[in-house]
């Protein structure tokens, strides 16, 4: 991308994020650098990937590698794999505080209850998280309670506009009025 190379000197770029399950299949993907230009290329990283991670102990905190030039900084949460990918002359702590927050605003998005499961029922969430987290490799917020509250702000109640709603917060809110009705 032309983008990435403009801001090479003035900031860190992510080249990728992941979500993975345990069988290394996609949950959610995003990617920000033309390294992979074909789903076929990604494909085969994200498998190079998970191979090369699965057997480490990066349960609850986070681990890193190195992996055809690039850094992967990463960690598993229970049947979930979150991977965060740089270049090799990134840093990586930069790295690492993009993947905390990705995990975290996952974990509060979810509530606690963190799984493939959870995951591909809040998937809408999880894509808004991303896309609050980077925007064209740039990073745009690392903090977990404010990504948090620009995907699921606190102001949508069921008397906002349908407009104002995520697709799950417009079917829950239906769903109580139905069970709401159905039970008087």
């Amino acid at each position: 991308m032309a983008t990435l190379a403009a801001y090479r000197d003035s900031c860190p770029l992510i080249k990728n994020i992941l979500l993975l399950d345990s069988e290394g299949k996609r949950v959610a993907v995003k990617y920000y650098s033309d390294d992979w230009p074909t789903n076929a290329a990604k494909l085969a990283f994200e498998k190079s990937v998970f191979t090369k991670t699965q057997k480490s102990n990066a349960r609850n905190e986070a681990d890193i590698t190195l992996l055809d030039n690039n850094i992967i900084v990463y960690k598993c949460v229970q049947d979930l794999h979150f991977f965060v990918t740089g270049g090799d002359d990134e840093n990586e702590l930069i790295l690492d505080a993009v993947l905390q927050g990705f995990s975290d605003a996952v974990s509060i998005l979810l509530r606690n209850k963190v799984d493939k499961y959870e995951a591909l029922q809040n998937l809408d969430v999880i894509l808004l998280c991303l896309d609050e987290i980077v925007d064209g490799g740039m990073i745009l917020e690392t903090d977990a309670n404010v990504i948090v509250g620009k995907v699921v702000p606190n102001s949508i109640d069921s008397g906002a506009p349908l407009s104002e709603q995520t697709i799950s917060q417009a079917f829950a809110i239906a769903r109580d009025h139905l069970t709401r009705s159905l039970l008087s």
